[in-house]
């Protein structure tokens, strides 16, 4: 896939087709790059790519999210225990609980946020 197609790519590229959720968001440098599949009112689902040294800050949310990792590895942190959850595996998040975001690698991972 060229990057202009990666560009195109998103919500429209996985309506009725079978994507490969690595080849649809690419790293930068010192960031972290999102992008949004699909959107909803009872929920979402993002695609994230971090570059290694980027996170999120510890934060919570009234909703439970689900977090697939689809490349590399990230180190999570959930009401204060540290894990890391690695390419192919998924964890849920519960709402209302304390979690960050750490890359200590480039690592990509699929967000699924249920709001009902």
């Amino acid at each position: 896939m060229s990057k202009e197609d990666k560009e195109q790519a998103g919500p429209a590229a996985c309506l009725g087709q079978g994507q490969n959720l690595t080849g649809l968001i690419g790293y930068a440098d010192d960031s972290v790059v999102s992008k949004t599949i699909l959107s909803k009112p009872v929920g979402s689902i993002t695609l994230f790519a971090f570059d290694k040294g980027q996170g999120l800050s510890e934060h919570t949310s009234p909703y439970d999210a689900v977090v697939q990792i689809i490349e590399g590895c990230a180190q999570l942190t959930i009401g204060g225990k540290v894990m890391e959850v690695s390419a192919g595996e998924l964890i849920v998040m519960p709402a209302n609980i304390p979690h960050s975001v750490d890359a200590k690698e480039r690592f990509k991972m699929l967000l699924i946020m249920i709001r009902a």
